[in-house]
């Protein structure tokens, strides 16, 4: 390698590795920032999502990016705190708690500090807190954790016990609903992976038939072209055979017809 060539190639790796740098940094500071409790009109975060997809793309691009699991891992952390994001900007908070249960965190920490994935203690602080919210909206109390009372029915006397327990019914059967719901999707989707594995395996057998008949099919091709090769030197030799018999016969009538006429004059006398 010339050595014009060798250090444009140890720029571009110091460029990736800064690239790839920068991502885990960022990437650690949306981590921090999405486990801590933030102002509904926080826009920063987002725009760090938005700078990561944009580094994350980067670093696909470049000629000496890190191992494939390595970006497949980043991309999924970046895909997490994306819908993270989305699932927050929902109006229920039932539909947040949907929304973050088809959320997959990081498997592997981003730095050798963390012991647990960081996306993952985020995933299960915002599934505990759509939770409580759910509860909340359900028995009819606010953020900070008071009942909401209308003006108009507003009463002396605190919650009524047939209250509680009938929003404690009511919440019991929305988590009863999405566990259903969970189940029935899971069911589809097992089904979808069964259907697709028989239509797979029936595929590869009808593939695997048809393998073999043009093999077959080959086989049988190449046996009748050497049996039509074989055949056709006979014909050409008996062609040849018979053709010469043919001549020498023509030959000998010729000098047969000549000597016999020869002869005729010679024999017969001459007329007067």
């Amino acid at each position: 390698m010339a050595p014009a060539e060798g250090a444009g190639y140890r720029r571009e790796m110091m460029a990736a590795s800064r690239l790839e740098l920068n991502l885990v940094r960022l990437l650690c500071r949306c981590e921090a920032m999405a486990a801590e409790k933030r102002d509904p009109e926080e826009w920063r975060l987002e725009k760090y999502v938005g700078a990561l997809e944009d580094m994350l793309q980067a670093l696909k691009a470049q000629a000496s990016k890190p191992a494939s699991e390595v970006i497949n891992e980043y991309s999924r952390k970046v895909d997490f705190l994306k819908g993270m994001l989305q699932a927050e900007k929902l109006t229920s908070a039932s539909e947040k708690a949907l929304a973050n249960q088809f959320l997959a965190p990081g498997r592997v920490p981003t730095t050798a500090r963390e012991r647990v994935p960081a996306t993952k203690t985020v995933h299960l602080q915002s599934r505990a807190r759509y939770t409580s919210e759910m509860r909340s909206e359900l028995l009819g109390m606010d953020s900070a954790g008071e009942p909401q009372l209308d003006v108009r029915k507003r009463t002396v006397t605190g919650p009524r016990p047939g209250d509680e327990k009938q929003s404690a019914a009511e919440l019991d059967l929305v988590l009863q609903r999405h566990q259903n719901l969970q189940e029935k999707l899971a069911e589809e989707m097992l089904g979808l992976a069964r259907s697709l594995k028989t239509n797979t395996l029936a595929a590869q057998s009808v593939i695997k038939k048809d393998n073999q008949t043009l093999s077959h099919s080959l086989k049988m091709a190449d046996q009748n072209l050497e049996k039509l090769k074989t055949e056709s030197e006979r014909l050409e030799q008996h062609t040849q055979k018979s053709v010469n018999w043919l001549l020498w016969a023509m030959l000998i009538v010729v000098c047969f017809v000549f000597i016999s006429t020869i002869l005729f004059i010679r024999i017969m006398p001459k007329l007067k």
